[in-house]
């Protein structure tokens, strides 16, 4: 993989999920990105690594790459250089990214009340709603993002 000038590089993500982390970002078509799937790990075994040229993340983004792959490490690169780099962090609670699938959930029921979720279990994940406290596993947490 190539050096980035300016960007974002997401690494330590669990091997088979870099795809599921792109999805989320939403990143457009004229944005270059480089992605590595299975890479050779002395921490992790095998891992997945992500750089995106000229793209700084939001808190937002974090927290959903949070939920997908709570190993991640962001590192923001500017002029070939490592400026910044930190973990992501698993918040205890979700407010507004996650849908509930309940779909008698008051969230889901048009009322002006956004989604909220305490987290139960990092690994593997699980979140509850604090509404009408469905459970919802990591699949049912991607599939819904």
């Amino acid at each position: 993989m190539s050096k980035i000038k300016d960007g974002t590089v997401i690494d330590h993500i669990p091997s088979g999920k870099a795809v599921k982390v792109l999805n989320i970002l939403k990143i457009s078509e004229n944005t270059s990105v480089s992605i590595g799937i299975r890479v050779p790990s002395n921490m992790m075994g095998f891992k997945d690594v992500i750089k995106i040229e000229n793209k700084f993340l939001e808190k937002i983004e974090l927290d959903k790459i949070s939920l997908i792959a709570p190993s991640a490490t962001i590192s923001i690169i500017k002029d070939y250089d490592i400026t910044e780099k930190f973990k992501v962090d698993l918040p205890e609670s979700v407010i507004g990214i996650v849908r509930c699938t309940n779909q008698n959930c008051i969230t889901n029921a048009g009322e002006p009340v956004s989604p909220e979720f305490k987290v139960i279990s990092a690994n593997p994940l699980a979140l509850k709603c604090i509404y009408c406290k469905r459970e919802m596993s990591e699949s049912d947490v991607i599939n819904s993002l």
